[in-house]
């Protein structure tokens, strides 16, 4: 009798001790992690995608926001409704055909649209919510900046380089604004080459958005070397310049050229024979820089546009007024794009390359006066722009300091075309 209540005891009592585990909060915490784990959601666009049935497609020519509801079951007074509800917050009158899209539908018996969402470039998207509460908003994906390393080495053009490096093309850009005053890129010579340091723009981690700025910068080129530092001497107004390893300021009173990537065809020449004139002598008081019809002309300096005309011989021309030292002229345009007597700044858009005037070939001629007489732009000493002050001197040689030494660390053995480091870096820490 005593074993059969014994039994009995031991019975019950592991029953009450599974029962109190099962219902101990440290059991009922560790089924809810598990459950946690085992079913995270899956958030995309503020919802949980894994409760819907997602329909993907494309934004077809003729396309409205309004009829591609009413293909997917939703009626004209109901589209009208939604309009009404988001017009204040997000704007869906235009569609870009080829667009995606992507509409989300609740898995009950009566399969309804849920959502809209359009997402009209890489970075940004617009959500509206057709169903229960009605809203609309547009998202903006935030940007990690990446901090990276590249080096190259000069086989044909900058841009070939580049892009046979694996780096950005648009570092081709970046490197020419950089450099815009000490070197032509349409001169470089097989085995200049370059490092640089900068920063890429991602959203979604993997997806570039484009270069974001150039930090430090060499280019070794004809045998000389260029440093180029980003540093900001007026930090009211928020201006960034690029300086060398001395403090001196890269930038010049003048660009080498007035068009970006354009190659110089024929250079100035007192003795040149022009094959339009019957190859007669006449001399070429200019520099032809070839370029495709419509590449954008930038004045080569600030200054007053004292001329914005046309003539048989000249085509499209601008002639600006520096200063009492010197002018330059750009002709053969295919369009003007500045009045006379209106100021313009270094690198703004003047006119677009053509084949106005007497021409063989698009281009741009460009004249250059130094006191009142034409001169080759090549062959003068410019001034230089304003350099650092001798109270920020130091704190630039602090700021550089690190970044040269990670520069010169940057390999250019021949077998390593491209070296890419990179560091994820708060947008803070960037700037």
């Amino acid at each position: 009798m005593n074993k059969i209540f014994v039994i009995i005891y031991i019975f019950f009592a592991v029953i009450l001790m599974t029962a109190c585990e099962l219902n101990s909060p440290q059991k009922a915490r560790e089924d809810f992690y598990l459950d946690v784990i085992e079913q995270p959601k899956k958030l995309k666009y503020g919802f949980d995608l894994d409760l819907y049935n997602i329909v993907k497609k494309k934004v077809r020519r003729g396309d409205t926001f309004g009829t591609i509801l009413e293909n997917h079951g939703i009626d004209y007074p109901e589209v009208y409704n939604i309009l009404q509800a988001i017009k204040k917050d997000v704007n869906v009158k235009r569609l870009v055909a080829g667009k995606p899209y992507q509409l989300l539908y609740t898995k009950d018996s009566i399969a309804t649209p849920k959502a809209f969402i359009y997402e009209y470039d890489i970075r940004s998207y617009k959500v509206i919510q057709l169903r229960d509460s009605i809203y609309g908003k547009q998202i903006t994906k935030p940007i990690k900046l990446i901090l990276k390393e590249g080096t190259g080495i000069i086989k044909n053009s900058l841009y070939e380089t580049m892009a046979n490096s694996g780096l950005n093309d648009q570092l081709t850009y970046y490197l020419s604004d950089v450099y815009a005053w000490n070197i032509d890129f349409y001169s470089l010579r097989k085995g200049d080459r370059f490092k640089v340091i900068y920063t890429e723009k991602y959203v979604d981690d993997t997806i570039s958005v484009g270069i974001e700025r150039i930090k430090a910068a060499f280019f070794e080129h004809a045998g000389k070397e260029f440093y180029a530092f980003e540093f900001q001497p007026d930090s009211i107004n928020g201006i960034v310049e690029y300086f060398d390893e001395s403090a001196k300021n890269l930038r010049r009173a003048f660009l080498k050229a007035p068009v970006k990537f354009g190659p110089v065809t024929s250079r100035y020449n007192l003795k040149r024979r022009i094959a339009y004139y019957g190859n007669r002598v006449k001399p070429h008081r200019g520099t032809d820089f070839a370029a495709r019809i419509g590449t954008p002309i930038l004045a080569t300096a600030d200054g007053f546009v004292t001329k914005s005309s046309y003539t048989r011989g000249n085509g499209n021309y601008v002639t600006i007024k520096h200063n009492n030292k010197y002018s330059t002229q750009y002709l053969h345009m295919k369009r003007r794009k500045v009045k006379s007597g209106q100021f313009v700044k270094q690198g703004q858009v003047i006119g677009w390359v053509g084949m106005t005037g007497y021409t063989s070939g698009p281009h741009v001629c460009y004249r250059f006066w130094k006191n009142g007489r034409q001169v080759d732009p090549f062959k003068q000493k410019l001034p230089e722009a304003k350099p650092i002050s001798a109270k920020l001197k130091t704190a630039y040689f602090k700021a550089i300091n690190d970044l040269k030494t990670q520069l010169d660390c940057i390999s250019f053995e021949s077998e390593i075309k491209f070296l890419t480091n990179s560091i994820v870096l708060s947008e803070s820490d960037v700037k």
